[in-house]
C-alpha cells in the first residue's frame, strides 16, 4: 500500500480506507504464473505445501496483476495490478451517492472497492462469463459485499440499472459501445481502456462524448461480446486518407519489428501507444513520421470523440488535421 501512495495513487482517503480495508485474497483463491519453458503454475490458498500457500499469499499482495483463469492456454480474465486500480479509481471521480457501472467483473475485487466507497445498492458490475460472474459473487459475499453482478454482454451494458454517473471498463475496447453512452446521464465519465490507453470521456448527451487520454499505459483483456461501433467521423476526413495510406497493411519484419520504423522510435511508449491505436490500416513507416513530425507527443496529446453515434480517435484537435475512425 505503501508504494502504491507514494506512486501518487490513492489522493483520496475514502479509496485509502477502501483499499486498506477489501482484502485482496478473498478475491484469488488461486492465480496462475509463467514457468521457465513455457506454461502456467498454479499457486492456490489451499495448497498443502506451506512453501507454495507462502508464494500464494505474497503475490496476492504484490503489486502486480494476477491471471486468475486460463482457458486453452489463452487468458480470459485476470485480477488488475493494484497501483492501476487505485489510478483508475481516483480519476473516475465519484461522489457520494453515484451509481456506477463496472464492465469486466473478474474477480470481484475492483466491484468491491466500489461498493466500499459507494454502497452496494450504487454498484453494477457486468461480466459475460457465467462462471466468472459467479465466482465473483461467491468472493464478494465472502468480503461482505452485494453489489449487483450480472451475466451479460458487457457491451450492451445493463439497462435495468440505469442511468448512470459513472462507468469503468476493466477490459479494452476497440472503441467506446454506444449503448454505454445511452445508459448514462449527461456530465457522466466514462473511463475506458482503448488500445494501450486510458480515455476519460465525458458524455454531453445522448450519444456524445469527448475526452482525452490519461497518461497512465493500460493493458487489459479485451472485452469479449458485441458488435463494434460505427468507426468513422461522418464530416473530417481522417489522416489515412489525406496520407494515402488507407488500404496500406503495416507490415512486420520478425517478433514485434515494423518495418522500416527505426529501433529506437519502437522503444518509445508514446510511439506504441499511436501505433496500437490507429496503426491497424496505417504503414507503419507512415505512423512514424506523424509521431515524430507531431514531436514524439505523450498520451495526453491523444483524445477520442464520439459525434452523432460515430466516433474518432485524434491528436490535440478534435476537428484538426490527424484524426483517425475507430471501432471498425
Amino acid at each position: 500500500m505503501r508504494q502504491i501512495v507514494a506512486g501518487g495513487a490513492l489522493a483520496d482517503p475514502a479509496w485509502l480506507v477502501a483499499f486498506t480495508e477489501v482484502p485482496r485474497e478473498l478475491f484469488v483463491p488461486y492465480y496462475y504464473v509463467a514457468v521457465t519453458g513455457g506454461g502456467r503454475e498454479r499457486l492456490w490458498r489451499d495448497d498443502p505445501d506451506p512453501e507454495r500457500r507462502r508464494r500464494w499469499l505474497e503475490g496476492v499482495y504484490d503489486d502486480t496483476p494476477l491471471a486468475t483463469r486460463v482457458r486453452d492456454g489463452e487468458l480470459v480474465s485476470s485480477s488488475s495490478q493494484p497501483s492501476l486500480m487505485a489510478r483508475m479509481l481516483d480519476s473516475l471521480d465519484v461522489r457520494d451517492g453515484m451509481g456506477v457501472l463496472e464492465i469486466g467483473t473478474g474477480s470481484g475485487y475492483n466491484a468491491a472497492l466500489l461498493s466500499h466507497r459507494l454502497g452496494d445498492a450504487h454498484v453494477t458490475s457486468v461480466d459475460l462469463d457465467p462462471g466468472i460472474t459467479t465466482a465473483a459473487r461467491e468472493h464478494l459475499a465472502a468480503a461482505g459485499y452485494r453489489p449487483r453482478v450480472v451475466t451479460g454482454d458487457g457491451a450492451l451494458g445493463v439497462p435495468a440499472n440505469a442511468p448512470y454517473d459513472r462507468v469503468i471498463a476493466t477490459c479494452a475496447v476497440p472503441a467506446v459501445p454506444a449503448a454505454w453512452l445511452a445508459q448514462c446521464v449527461r456530465g457522466a465519465l466514462i473511463l475506458a481502456p482503448v488500445g494501450t490507453g486510458l480515455v476519460a470521456l465525458r458524455v454531453d448527451g445522448p450519444g456524445d462524448g469527448e475526452g482525452r487520454f490519461l497518461p497512465t499505459p493500460a493493458f487489459f483483456v479485451p472485452l469479449r461480446g458485441g458488435a463494434a461501433p460505427p468507426s468513422a467521423p461522418p464530416s473530417a476526413p481522417t489522416s489515412a486518407t489525406r496520407s494515402g495510406a488507407a488500404d496500406r497493411t503495416g507490415e512486420r519484419s520478425g517478433a514485434g519489428v515494423l518495418r522500416g520504423v527505426p529501433r529506437h522510435a519502437q522503444r518509445q511508449d508514446s510511439f506504441h501507444f499511436l501505433f496500437g491505436l490507429v496503426g491497424g490500416p496505417l504503414d507503419p513507416c507512415d505512423v512514424y513520421e506523424l509521431w515524430r513530425c507531431a514531436g514524439r507527443p505523450d498520451r495526453e496529446r491523444y483524445g477520442l470523440t464520439v459525434r452523432d453515434g460515430v466516433q474518432w480517435a485524434w491528436l490535440d484537435d478534435p476537428d484538426g488535421p490527424h484524426t483517425w475512425p475507430l471501432g471498425g
